[in-house]
């Protein structure tokens, strides 16, 4: 291993290649997701600090059926590449189109629970199929 972190290193086109090829396909991913985050204007979920309003995007990993007190919840987790957040749609048992590999678009306020980022009831945008 370099001693030179790889941001730091010269990015000519053949290093670009060379690191491509040595990259990870779980990495490669994680980075397309990065960048899909900043063109789109969104926050990277690694950013958000609790009680802040938020505009985050990335791809559902998950979508469970999970009762809060009694309540139906719809919950999914959301990974932008930076971080993982969870979101919570209280009193659904469903919602169309929120599955696992999708991706959206959502907003609100983060709070923190167990440690982990949660979003509750937010405003969200299902991205077009042609664009995943």
């Amino acid at each position: 291993m370099s001693a030179v972190p790889r941001s730091e290193r010269p990015t000519g086109r053949f290093r670009r290649m060379l690191d491509r090829l040595s990259t990870s396909q779980e990495e490669l991913h994680h980075a397309e997701l990065q960048q899909d985050t900043a063109a789109v204007g969104c926050t990277r979920i690694c950013d958000c600090d609790d009680r802040q309003i938020v505009k985050v995007t990335g791809t559902l990993r998950t979508v469970t059926l999970r009762p809060r007190a009694g309540v139906p919840a719809l919950e999914a987790e959301l990974f932008d590449g930076s971080a993982a957040l969870d979101v919570v749609w209280l009193g659904r048992r469903s919602i169309a189109g929120i599955e696992p590999g999708r991706k959206l678009i959502a907003s609100g306020r983060i709070s923190m629970s167990r440690g982990r980022r949660v979003l509750f009831n937010p405003r969200y945008e299902l991205r077009p199929l042609g664009q995943e």
